[in-house]
């Protein structure tokens, strides 16, 4: 990847090119130069990332006769949009962890994710296979597939999956589908087994899950499709990550099958048993319109 020293000559020369004129506060006009924007940019703590996203942003936007104060607006927005993601996405993490001490927490999470898919979904429930009954965590049904998924909470981040569960999880799914393949009531349905963890797979566990047809979703697997990717596109955050709640108030809501962010603010009546102020009341409706976008 070039420097962004390098970039900044390339981007400023870019701009010359094209003789971009601005207005100043005083009116006159004068030469663009986006080393001065940059250098805002630096001071105020923004990464080597951010600034490159943010030039390439201003070059494509920027027109004769805009303001400063219009370019500055524009870039320091966009700044503030990348801290509140980066910031998000580091309390997203530690909401996960949030969601035990038990599995059933997650599962019911896993369970919302389908379901903002467009899924049916069953949670915890018990289900006949050829040789015995299992009880699986999430069932999610849409069109003609069905999902079988067996979720794997962990309270410590660097725990990994090992080769073992999907071992286990492919032969539970192989008897319940050896049982519904011949059930008038799943004819022309397709099944697929999944393993979703909040944390990672053991290298064996990911060659062997793959090269048995299963679905393995971690953390950060697979690459650029994983769980926190899938939760930020959806923007189905779980309630542990709201900062105008009490852990308690989070357990409470939790206790109740309220898991996600987009739940609660659909029953916000809920915290009414909560007695919270009206400052309170306000400060979180903000933030959940804000999570859920």
């Amino acid at each position: 990847m070039e420097s962004i020293e390098n970039k900044d000559s390339k981007e400023t020369n870019s701009f010359h090119s094209k003789s971009i004129f601005v207005k100043k506060a005083s009116g006159d006009e004068e030469l663009f130069a986006i080393d001065k924007l940059e250098r805002s940019l630096q001071n105020a703590g923004a990464s080597t990332a951010a600034i490159e996203k943010i030039l390439v942003n201003i070059e494509d936007w920027i027109f004769n006769g805009v303001t400063t104060k219009q370019i500055y607006s524009r870039a320091f927005s966009i700044l503030r949009r990348e801290k509140n993601t980066s910031a998000m996405r580091y309390r997203l993490k530690k909401a996960i962890m949030e969601l035990g001490p038990t599995g059933y927490p997650f599962e019911q999470f896993i369970g919302q994710l389908f379901k903002k898919q467009e899924f049916e979904i069953e949670v915890g429930v018990v289900v006949e296979g050829v040789c015995v009954t299992h009880e699986m965590d999430v069932i999610a049904t849409r069109n003609k597939e069905q999902h079988l998924v067996e979720c794997k909470y962990h309270k410590d981040q660097g725990k990994h999956v090992s080769v073992q569960v999907p071992l286990y999880v492919r032969s539970r799914v192989n008897d319940i589908i050896e049982k519904r393949k011949d059930m008038p009531e799943y004819k022309n349905l397709s099944f697929t087994g999944w393993v979703v963890t909040n944390t990672r797979f053991s290298p064996d566990s990911v060659q062997y899950g793959t090269r048995s047809g299963l679905h393995l979703l971690g953390w950060d697997y697979p690459r650029n499709r994983g769980l926190k990717e899938i939760i930020e596109e959806l923007r189905l955050y779980p309630v542990t990550i709201l900062s105008n709640l009490t852990k308690k108030e989070k357990q409470d809501l939790m206790d109740r099958n309220i898991l996600t962010c987009l739940q609660l603010k659909e029953n916000f009546h809920l915290l009414d048993s909560f007695a919270l102020s009206e400052k309170r009341q306000k400060s979180l409706k903000n933030e959940l319109t804000h999570v859920c976008g």
